[in-house]
């Protein structure tokens, strides 16, 4: 809201080089939150597919998270006023593959009763085929 009040009077000042700078500022604040948000949603959703894999099944509340998790990364994805999205899909694939690590360290602490640290559930689990599904996945929704 700060950052709003001083844009207003910026503009009313007619310092219009500032204001821009002041826009690219608030630009880039508004895509590290998405970014952000999708980050948490993809270790939520990274996480599961590592149990589901891992453990060879799945559960209903797996399935559903799983979904959920989905719809989240591409709600927040969406830019609803302008139209598109905030990223694209290498970036999608990027950001999923940044938070791979820390959803294995969650799954570990739950696959298995917790009995395996994250590498040897890793050496479990498909790294890239996980991180292709969870993308179909956040696509699939999208379309």
């Amino acid at each position: 809201m700060e950052e709003l009040l001083e844009l207003r009077t910026l503009l009313m000042g007619g310092n219009i080089s500032e204001a821009l700078l002041l826009v690219e500022e608030m630009t880039e604040m508004s895509k590290d939150d998405k970014i952000n948000k999708i980050s948490s949603f993809s270790i939520i959703l990274l996480m599961h597919l590592i149990k589901q894999q891992a453990e060879k099944h799945s559960t209903r509340s797996w399935d559903v998270t799983i979904r959920n998790a989905a719809r989240q990364i591409q709600r927040s994805n969406k830019r609803r006023k302008a139209g598109g999205y905030y990223l694209s899909s290498a970036e999608l694939l990027e950001t999923l593959t940044d938070a791979y690590e820390s959803a294995l360290d969650a799954a570990a602490l739950e696959a298995f009763g917790g009995h395996y640290e994250s590498a040897e559930l890793g050496a479990m689990v498909d790294q890239e085929g996980i991180i292709q599904e969870a993308i179909a996945l956040i696509l699939e929704i999208e379309n």
